[in-house]
């Protein structure tokens, strides 16, 4: 380490400032690592100058800390020059932290000094070296440098020194093998193995330090270690193996060895035989003579078999080598540019959020705290540094971002556009600014490779900063402006590739609203997104209203006006304490984020939250995290409304709109197109896409749990305002921090009093309030154009829902733009399907919900419905304790069910008020991805992946003529909703339909006092809702003009399973999950329980009694779940609870044989899937054994999907941590953090599964595009596909082109081939073990497939139907 990072200032300057017209203090600079005499040393008062002293009483203690020399005439002036260099770096120190230059004396934005790992330095902005004009002069400014300057010599001397001499050392020991073992010959660590002796490649000089020194070594070596390997070598093929092993390992040789307990059995036999021999040489036994030449002769064979062994081994990983060292030189496959590392998100949440409470300086101060550490300071990025930057360019300060260029160069690290915007921002901030300075910055810009159009692309820029930047570029290049030319290369995929490339006359469809229309919707979604809440009527609101009701309202409205008031004084009070306590410049405090909002902003954030409370509580884990997001989202939304980006935004949608609009005219271009396009035609302004850092879990729990503390200790009610009659009268707080368990775990809990449950109980109150994030959208989304941008218009959206871990989104940050295209235009196709409301069928549940409910329609029933709990004392004597435990565990079950009960209830009560609130509008969903590619709905209540319930009363907003074979289609679909008629032809159910037409009718015109028919259906409410629609339409003049909007559902047949035996090429497997067109159906699920039935018959034959006890039980309805999931990774344990569950649903089965029943049968299904699906097994294995051997290399298993979507499996060793407060400690375990080895069990337990998910969703996105492209309305719900009646066939059609298209890609092979380039091209030296050759050698051996031909997909009537 440099001598500069060794030493630092004195203790003896403790308390005083070194200078007093300074404006930052150099305490910190305590905190370097210093040595322990020199600052014993230091400490000591003494008079006079500090730096005299020190010269003084070095050469006393420089024994402690520095070699004594020979010479003492050297070691004095070696001393006198370190002190002086040490001089010269402290008063430098002073002149950059302590003093601001003016702009015209020319800063340079990089220091004169060269930084860890990075480039040379340069003098980018100004000719002086750093600190020249200041208070040191030229002359010493320059002695400083030839210091500094004399020091980097010495240390680069002896670094070559070290170099060459390691480079010696390794040439020696390599040359033994030159003539004998496999060796490199590429530059990169992509390997070629040869066996061919390579003593000229070993010779050849490598660079001008190393070359005569290799030389020489060999040939000094390779004379004496080759005879005596040779020698030795050539007695046994064994030992020869051994030997080769030793020198690899001594080498680091790259050699491929055979080791193992044959090498080591062969070479102590040898030395048995050796002394029998010699034993019995004394004695003149012949015969031994021969047993000892007969064990030889057989040694010898066994070696030579061996010896062939060996190198037929060596020849096939020589072939597989060469495979993967043209994989990683051709860039086969979409790469993530290494191993993901950790974002230090929570240093530059910090640094924002000191920023954005207008506290600079401590900002300042805790990056420099984080720079001085080097542990801390490696794990910084550039960000960290541009968030300074663009805090002292905000203040036009072009010093501090000098500064910052410095520190930035010291960690390492090149600055990037964000940096250059933010010098350059500073210089147009300042009122005349040399045009010299920013003609060297701006070649300092193209001089790393970086370009002004890019940088007025990709940096996201806030306010003013834009205009600042143009305006320091304009005052030394007055005609330039950014580039308006939208030009992105297109997505690589070859699925898309026509996709992208034929467009010819097709034009993006259109909504059926007007411009002007769609401008009302933006602008009422705006405000609601600006409100940040939205309050809406519940449906209970149509109860009336009691006196008593009315009374509970008024006390509860004055209670809300009290505790708002208390909240607010106790914040600025506790707020107040933590500012006087927090001026630790090391460690992070919640006082800057208390200081974002207005204070009244986090006592609404908490009485709202008091206001969602259910009677029975909410976790303290639960309760933070809610809170602590709302305050994030609300603090996003405040910034994008005052960083002018509101007013862009309306531009731009007005724009956008044109696209999308009914009346304008039509055009070929996507919706992500068309938003770059007029983005990039919008060139000043701040830029739409924020880059906020996203606040860490940690951060968002801690923040959670200060307000949740605050609401617990100032909360407070009288304890008889319900009963005023009550004499004795206290304050009791009405929410109180509990413990209860789940399963083992001790769970915090916040609950309400029952006091203020009872009065929000007797208010009924009827109104409900919901975050605008949660709630569907009244205008098309923004599209997706990037992984950042996207969703909701001010509120922050994710495109992949993580779940904490950081990892997914380093990898998208990583992958090229145009490679993720199609993910981003299918999510956009999802989100631009508008829905509306169907008001009959609502209309229908609103009522059975306000009535009681139904358990059987799934309309949860009130709380008053549930069971009693038992009442009873614990003392009571007369109560046996046999009684007590029996009166216990039926409290615990009532309590449990009112539990259940109360969730439900809540969740149909917001999904039916939000329908309500919507019934008379159009609204949109947009959508985002889980780390496998599954597409989601982000509104979480009310959507349609929900319930019967949400599926039932959401129709198309665009609504379509049936025409001539719509009707039948919704027949069609209505029977497939009933479960009947599932192993029939379509004709066969549409006949079915048309003879139930007279309870169809009857359905529909009286849903609740007729015969009920629809109430007998696997899903009752949308197959009411197709009752209505078919009478609808039979009614009509003409049902083929009937303008329809309800969606028509296709069904996967057990989706996995085809996505299995389409990659195995499975003929057995692909006919029974129906891709082989047959004239009627085929149910896997009755298939497999044919199988078992079979197995069952043969063993009761055989007298086994469990097969016996299942006579008459096994059918579809036992097997089908753990056949449907056994694809997605279920195991024997899983599948054994699913049958045990419905066995124990069939009330005539004898209980004593639950276990041994499931346990028999869970067996016999897996027997039966391996015999009907031998393709699908040998895959799933495959991916089992390959995730298996990845994770134990201590890596996480990763994909790329065929449509260019990176993927990473989360799943690690949990780390523990706690969170304190003064309520509770919280204990946290963190299962995701990358920095954490992978968990092995569930890394291959999850990848069969997960890579089966990431199919099925590339296969939906194919056919959403394509829909897209014909005009086809689409929706989806994974692997069902819905649309209007009219364009069944049409989307049939897309559906079975595009899972042909997909299959048809060598998906195995790219598989693995992406795996050995990932995994298998490390280290040489890592083919020297047995795990990587082994992972190797499986990662290439791809499951053989069969004869299924895959174009007999698009022939099959029920491959989705």
């Amino acid at each position: 380490m440099s001598l500069l990072r060794l030493c630092a200032f004195p203790r003896c300057l403790s308390g005083r400032a070194l200078l007093d017209t300074s404006v930052f203090r150099v305490s910190h600079a305590r905190r370097r690592p210093v040595c322990h005499t020199v600052r014993e040393a230091a400490e000591r008062s003494r008079a006079g100058n500090p730096w005299t002293f020190q010269r003084q009483n070095f050469s006393a203690r420089a024994r402690a800390v520095f070699p004594r020399a020979a010479d003492g005439r050297k070691r004095t002036r070696e001393q006198s020059v370190l002190l002086d260099v040490l001089e010269a770096r402290i008063q430098q120190l002073q002149c950059d932290f302590l003093l601001e230059p003016p702009p015209s004396q020319a800063p340079p934005l990089r220091p004169p000094q060269q930084g860890r790992g990075g480039a040379p330095a340069r003098l980018p902005v100004g000719g002086q070296p750093r600190g020249a004009g200041g208070p040191l002069g030229k002359e010493q400014a320059s002695r400083w440098m030839e210091k500094l300057n004399k020091e980097k010599r010495v240390t680069n001397t002896k670094l070559q020194r070290i170099q060459q001499k390691n480079t010696k050392t390794l040439t020696s020991k390599t040359s033994t093998l030159t003539s004998k073992t496999p060796t490199l010959t590429s530059k990169t660590p992509t390997l070629t193995l040869t066996s061919k002796p390579t003593t000229k490649t070993t010779s050849k000089p490598t660079s001008k330090t190393t070359s005569k020194p290799t030389s020489k070594t060999t040939s000094k070596t390779t004379s004496k270690t080759t005879s005596k390997a040779t020698t030795k070598s050539t007695k046994n093929p064994a030992s020869k193996a051994r030997m080769m092993a030793e020198a690899g390992r001594e080498a680091g040789a790259e050699a491929i060895v055979r080791t193992g307990p044959e090498a080591d059995t062969k070479v102590k036999t040898k030395v048995k035989t050796k002394a029998r021999a010699g034993g019995g040489a004394g004695g003149g036994g012949g015969q031994r003579k021969a047993e000892v030449s007969r064990e030889a002769g057989q040694q010898k064979e066994a070696g030579q078999h061996e010896e062939a062994s060996w190198d037929r081994e060596l020849e096939g990983l020589q072939e597989l080598q060469a495979q993967i060292n043209q994989l990683a030189e051709a860039g086969a496959g979409v790469g993530t540019g290494g191993e993901q590392g950790h974002s230090p998100t929570a240093v530059r949440s910090y640094l924002e959020a000191c920023v954005a409470a207008l506290d600079v300086n401590v900002a300042h101060r805790f990056l420099l705290e984080q720079h001085r550490r080097l542990k801390r300071r490696n794990m910084l990025t550039t960000a960290e540094y541009n968030t300074m930057m663009r805090a002292w360019a905000k203040r036009g300060n072009l010093g501090n971002v000098r500064r910052i260029f410095t520190l930035l160069d010291e960690a390492g690290l090149k600055p990037d556009l964000g940096s250059y915007a933010a010098a350059l921002e500073a210089m147009g901030r300042i009122t005349s600014c040399p045009a010299h300075i920013i003609l060297r910055c701006l070649s300092q810009l193209e001089g790393d490779g970086l370009s002004l159009d890019g940088m007025f692309r990709k940096v996201m820029f806030k306010q003013d900063e834009k205009d600042m930047v143009l305006k320091a570029v304009h005052a030394v290049q007055p005609n330039y402006q950014p580039s308006s030319s939208f030009t992105q290369p297109l997505c690589s995929s070859p699925l898309v590739k026509d996709f992208y490339t034929q467009r010819g006359e097709a034009s993006y469809p259109k909504l059926p609203f007007s411009h002007a229309e769609l401008q009302r919707k933006f602008r009422q979604q705006l405000s609601e997104e600006q409100a940040c809440t939205v309050t809406i009527q519940s449906v209970e609101s149509s109860k009336p209203v009691t006196p008593h009701a009315s009374r509970m309202r008024e006390l509860l409205c004055e209670l809300r006006s009290q505790w708002q008031s208390s909240l607010l004084l106790a914040f600025r009070e506790t707020r107040q304490a933590l500012a006087s306590s927090s001026h630790h410049h090391l460690k992070t405090s919640l006082y800057p984020y208390l200081c974002l909002l207005q204070d009244q902003d986090y006592t609404g954030i908490m009485m709202q939250s008091l206001r969602g409370m259910s009677p029975q509580g909410d976790s303290l884990h639960s309760l933070a995290r809610s809170l602590g997001t709302q305050v994030h989202s609300k603090l996003c939304v405040q910034d994008r409304n005052h960083s002018r980006m509101v007013h862009k935004l309306g531009q731009v949608y007005q724009e956008y709109t044109h696209l999308l609009a009914q009346d304008t005219e039509s055009s070929s271009s996507l919706p992500r197109e068309h938003w770059c396009r007029v983005e990039a035609a919008q060139a000043s302004g701040p830029s739409l896409q924020g880059d906020d850092a996203p606040w860490p879990p940690m951060l968002v729990l801690e923040l959670g749990t200060f307000l949740v503390e605050l609401m617990v200790k100032h909360l407070q009610v009288r304890s008889n305002i319900l009963n005023p009659q009550q004499t004795d009268s206290k304050m009791v707080p009405i929410l109180y921090h509990m413990y209860t368990f789940r399963s083992v775990k001790q769970v915090g809990f916040i609950k309400p009093h029952p006091i203020l449950s009872q009065i929000q109980l007797d208010a009924m109150e009827t109104t409900l309030t919901f975050d605008s994030y949660v709630m569907p959208m009244l205008c098309p989304p923004l599209p997706w154009t990037s992984t950042r941008s996207g969703g909701y218009l001010l509120t922050p959206a994710k495109i992949m829902r993580t779940g904490g871990a950081a990892q997914h989104e380093v990898l998208l940050d990583r992958t090229p733009t145009q490679s993720l295209h199609a993910v981003l235009d299918s999510l956009n196709q999802l989100g631009n399907c508008a829905w509306r409301v169907n008001q009959h069928l609502l209309d229908v549940i609103i009522s059975l919900f306000n009535d009681r409910g139904n358990e059987k329609l799934a309309v949860p029933p009130p709380v008053s419905e549930g069971p009693e709990v038992p009442r009873f004392s614990p003392r009571d004597p007369a109560v046996s304790p046999a009684q007590k435990a029996i009166l216990k565990t039926q409290a615990n079950k009532a309590k449990k069910r009112l539990s259940e009960m109360h969730s439900l209830r809540v969740s149909a009560l917001y999904k039916l008020s939000i329908a309500l609130h919507l019934r008379e509008q159009v609204f949109w969903f947009p959508h985002n991805m889980d780390f496998r590619g599954r597409t989601y709905p982000i509104p979480p209540h009310l959507n349609h992946l929900g319930s019967d319930v949400t599926r039932a009363i959401l129709v198309f907003a665009e609504g379509r003529p049936l025409g001539p074979r719509g009707l039948d289609w919704v027949k069609i679909h209505l029977v497939n909703l009933t479960g009947l008629k599932k192993r029939c032809s379509l004709q066969e159910r549409l006949d079915h339909a048309n003879s139930l037409m007279e309870d169809i009718l009857d359905s529909a015109d009286h849903p609740l006092t007729g015969r009920g028919w629809w109430m007998e259906a696997e899903e009752p409410w949308q197959a009411l809702g197709c009752c209505m629609e078919i009478a609808n339409a039979t009614r009509s003049p003409d049902p083929a003009q009937y303008i329809s909007h309800l969606p028509v559902h296709q069904d996967g047949s057990c989706n996995g399973l085809q996505h299995y035996a389409a990659l195995g090429r499975d003929v057995v497997g692909a006919t029974s999950v129906n891709l082989a067109p047959c004239p009627l159906p085929q149910d896997v699920y009755s298939s497999v329980a044919q199988q078992v039935e079979v197995f069952r018959c043969r063993d009761a034959a055989r007298g086994v009694q469990v097969a016996q006890v299942l006579e008459g039980v096994v059918g579809r309805r036992v097997v089908k779940q753990t056949v449907m999931t056994v694809v997605y990774g279920v195991t024997r344990y899983g599948g054994r609870l699913q049958i045990e569950k419905r066995l124990r649903e069939a009330e005539d089965f004898p209980r004593e044989y639950l276990w041994e029943a499931s346990h028999y049968l869970v067996h016999q299904v897996f027997n039966s899937l391996k015999e009907m699906f031998t393709g699908t097994r040998e895959i799933q294995d495959w991916l089992t054994d390959s995730a298996r051997l990845i994770s134990k290399s201590g890596r996480p298993v990763e994909w790329v999907t065929p449509l260019g979507l990176p993927i990473i499996q989360p799943y690690h060793r949990p780390r523990h941590t706690q969170l304190n407060s003064t309520m509770q400690t919280l204990c946290l375990s963190i299962n995701y953090d990358a920095k954490q080895r992978p968990d092995t069990m569930k890394q291959k337990n999850a990848f069969p599964p997960n890579f089966i998910h990431s199919l099925d969703s590339t296969h939906m996105m194919l056919t959403a595009l394509h829909c897209c492209r014909a005009g086809v309305t689409f929706a989806s719900v994974h692997d069902c596909f819905w649309t209007h009646a009219i364009t069944v066939d049409t989307m049939n059609k897309v559906c079975r082109e595009q899972f042909v298209a997909l299959h048809s890609q060598p998906i195995l092979q790219e598989l693995s081939n992406f795996l050995l380039k990932k995994y298998c091209s490390g280290l040489p030296s890592d083919l020297k073990k047995p795990d990587y050759r082994r992972m190797m050698l499986l990662l290439a051996k791809v499951p053989q497939t069969g004869d299924f031909d895959l174009q007999k997909v698009k022939e099959s009537t029920f491959f989705f139907s």
